[in-house]
């Protein structure tokens, strides 16, 4: 069953790795944890583990089988994330996909000129504006890291720009376990209270772990503080194969798992039932060519994604990005096939949607292809209703073989559900050249720019907009007294 946005009818989905294969990744990441353990680097997660049962030397912590199998049986099978108006935006679990756009882009590949630069706080609001706008795009991230804003609070402004120009559900990232702290605060503030927003949440927290085998103390310390306020976290640990991990892809996977399943004991000794999302993507070699943390490669497609489906959690996902520098066959390819193995294989958050350069690198204009594109895949895999009313053997029998359907009342309902793309051109070459002979990569800048000038976010409420704007003027005056 592939369902795209929370609903669909039955259909095929692909699988990287048979049962077989994760109960023996699953064996071995227990074998991992119990008898070489791994890098805890904060006391308070530590002393939790081992009153749980977990042994401790040093750094070291070795958790046992029961302490996993525990957790695992209460970790929610799903991870519920709400617009800013309070409804149900994504209900991610099983194989319904969700996609995003991606946190912390360093240089944007600028639409209206076609150059590289650093990107500002402007760019983070055009991002946002414009996720909130695409059909297709269901939860929004900052894209990029404001050369504009302090570099150790930027994530404060980001989180503020986020709340204030999207109604869609927020994936934040914070360097810091005080930028954490500060996000929820603001999405508290938002939401009306602490108790509303845990009630119904529309913002989670992207943790990124140091490696599978190494826990960093803030992402520790994330872990513990989201579990505790009842909110859920995506707990993601990654390796890179060759480097901090076996060059194999079933070795990689194996002890980057082993970190995963690690925080979800974590988690659930905090607070049972608390909702974490896992890693979709990784888990096989680095680019050993290049040394580069490529965000497209072949080997490690959907081979995290099936040990989420083997413990039947939520997913956090990759896919709509490029390690390409411009728009060109790479970039198209690239995107694409991201975006379908992410589907196929039924990650359900998918974030980075717009990512080039791996990682180094956004676009504005590739978020507006991916949305394309995305109409296109979930056209193309979605279940086919097969019914008296789409049958339409009345109708057949009523017309013939010669009979003139183009006009028919079955055709006048039903035309519209077909998929139109409003980017590529199918038109014959006479026409695209009266239309002006341009190119996607054009018709994609142009319509950012509409978009841009068209689509006005609802806004917060004047009084919301001032207290978020005084939490940030606070973590500011932390930053300047820290120096």
């Amino acid at each position: 069953m592939i369902e795209t946005q929370g609903t669909g009818t039955t259909s095929a989905h692909y699988r990287r790795m048979g049962r077989k294969e994760c109960e023996k990744i699953h064996e071995a990441s227990l074998e991992i944890l119990w008898r070489t353990g791994i890098d805890v680097h904060d006391e308070k997660a530590k002393a939790l583990l081992v009153k749980a049962g977990a042994a401790a030397d040093g750094l070291r912590v070795r958790v046992p089988e029961h302490m996993v199998t525990k957790a695992l049986s209460t970790a929610p099978k799903t991870m519920t994330l709400y617009s800013r108006a309070g409804k149900v935006a994504m209900c991610a679990g099983g194989y319904a996909s969700h996609f995003g756009g991606g946190s912390d882009c360093l240089n944007i590949l600028d639409h209206r000129t076609g150059q590289r630069r650093r990107p500002l706080m402007k760019d983070v609001m055009e991002a946002t504006r414009l996720m909130d706008a695409l059909l297709e795009i269901d939860f929004v991230m900052s894209a990029f890291l404001p050369e504009d804003a302090d570099q150790q609070i930027y994530d404060r402004y980001q989180t503020e720009v986020m709340l204030n120009n999207t109604t869609k559900p927020i994936v934040f990232v914070t360097p810091d376990f005080e930028g954490c702290v500060a996000a929820v605060e603001m999405c508290e503030a938002v939401a009306g209270g602490a108790e509303s927003f845990q009630r119904r949440p529309f913002a989670t927290c992207y943790i990124n772990i140091t490696s599978g085998m190494t826990a960093n103390a803030e992402a520790l310390q994330k872990c513990m503080y989201l579990a505790e306020k009842g909110l859920s976290q995506l707990y993601i640990p990654l390796n890179a194969g060759g480097v901090n991990s076996p060059a194999t892809t079933a070795g990689c996977m194996a002890s980057m798992n082993a970190g995963t399943l690690l925080g979800i004991v974590l988690s659930q000794l905090v607070r049972p039932g608390a909702a974490v999302a896992v890693p979709g993507w990784n888990g096989g070699p680095y680019n050993l060519q290049t040394m580069v943390g490529n965000y497209v490669l072949a080997e490690e497609q959907g081979v995290a994604i099936e040990m989420g489906k083997y413990y039947d959690l939520p997913v956090f996902g990759l896919g709509g990005c490029t390690d390409s520098k411009v728009l060109d066959q790479q970039c198209g390819a690239e995107m694409m096939l991201s975006l379908m193995t992410a589907l196929l294989h039924g990650a359900n958050i998918v974030h980075d949607v717009g990512f080039m350069d791996a990682g180094m690198q956004g676009s504005l204009q590739i978020m507006a292809i991916a949305n394309d594109l995305l109409g296109f895949l979930r056209a193309s895999t979605r279940g086919v209703a097969v019914t008296d009313e789409t049958l339409a053997l009345n109708v057949i029998d009523e017309l013939g073989p010669d009979g003139d359907y183009l006009s028919h009342d079955h055709t006048m309902s039903h035309y519209r559900q077909a998929y139109y793309s409003k980017l590529a051109d199918k038109n014959p070459y006479s026409v695209w050249v009266e239309q002006g002979g341009t190119t996607m990569e054009q018709r994609a800048a142009a319509l950012v720019d509409e978009i841009l000038e068209s689509h006005t976010p609802e806004p917060l409420p004047a009084d919301v907009q001032r207290d978020l704007k005084k939490i940030v003027e606070r973590e500011q005056a932390w930053s300047d007294r820290k120096g």
